[in-house]
């Protein structure tokens, strides 16, 4: 059985401190392949560095900015490297970008901006969105429908919508990614949207190091625990877990162009 981790930060402090182990467990839980998310312009060079130079570890790179780090582009300006980055084979998609409404670290418009500049540059690469999205689902779908963003596609990750914004996701030719909450006790409608999801248009990851599902709920989490992640949607859609991970590889392969 092989899984891969559609989103991860080994390029923070709280993974790349111990990386040696990290990868390790995540090599014994059958974790191949990963992508590691840039959130700002030094956690991008750290991902695509990573991904360099862990290439036998079957780890591959997203460049962008957060939506909290949007007040670092001046004018929603992404950083001049970002244009170099994403020539490199090893970056296979553009983000996390998106909005996040919860904290408003950025200026709204501001965040709005940096994300039509990120779909700007996945059509001129063609390559594929990682967008992050908190309460603010209606309008970030919104964004990405007007400027055309399902050319390329992408995934909506970490998801945490409703059933109505993974349709609408959908439509727009991307790709749903659940994390750790879809295991947590409480979160049933997730689990319900987690079942109704096409499976050959479903992601797992787990968002490491926050998000840890609910056997280490409360602690940092890590590549090797998306196995939970995996086993709880087996669960609710009543599917063997090897059959869930054999077309969730094949379903990443087709999103990042990583091969199979």
């Amino acid at each position: 059985m092989k899984y891969i981790d559609s989103h991860c930060h080994l390029n923070m402090d709280e993974l790349a401190g111990n990386l040696g182990a990290v990868l390790r467990s995540a090599r014994e839980s059958n974790v191949l392949r990963l992508l590691v998310a840039g959130f700002d312009e030094p956690s991008s060079a750290k991902a695509l560095a990573l991904a360099k130079s862990h290439v036998a570890e079957g780890v591959f790179a997203a460049v962008g900015i957060h939506p909290h780090d949007a007040k670092t582009c001046p004018l929603g300006r992404l950083p001049e490297n970002m244009s170099a980055w994403v020539r490199d084979e090893r970056v296979v998609a553009i983000g996390e970008t998106g909005l996040d409404y919860h904290y408003d670290l950025s200026p709204r418009e501001l965040q709005r901006e940096c994300f039509r500049q990120h779909i700007a540059l996945a059509a001129r690469t063609a390559k594929p969105l990682v967008v992050h999205v908190r309460e603010a689902y209606d309008e970030a779908l919104g964004i990405l429908r007007e400027n055309a963003a399902g050319k390329n596609g992408g995934v909506i990750h970490c998801f945490a919508g409703e059933w109505r914004h993974a349709v609408e996701s959908l439509d727009l030719g991307f790709f749903v990614s659940f994390a750790g909450p879809v295991t947590f006790p409480r979160s049933t409608v997730l689990r319900e949207v987690a079942a109704r999801v096409p499976l050959d248009r479903l992601l797992c990851e787990t968002d490491s190091p926050y998000l840890a599902p609910q056997p280490w709920r409360g602690k940092p989490n890590q590549p090797a625990y998306v196995s939970a992640v995996y086993e709880t949607i087996a669960e609710v859609r009543k599917i063997p877990v090897e059959t869930l991970a054999e077309q969730v590889w094949q379903n990443a392969a087709r999103l990042f162009g990583w091969g199979v």
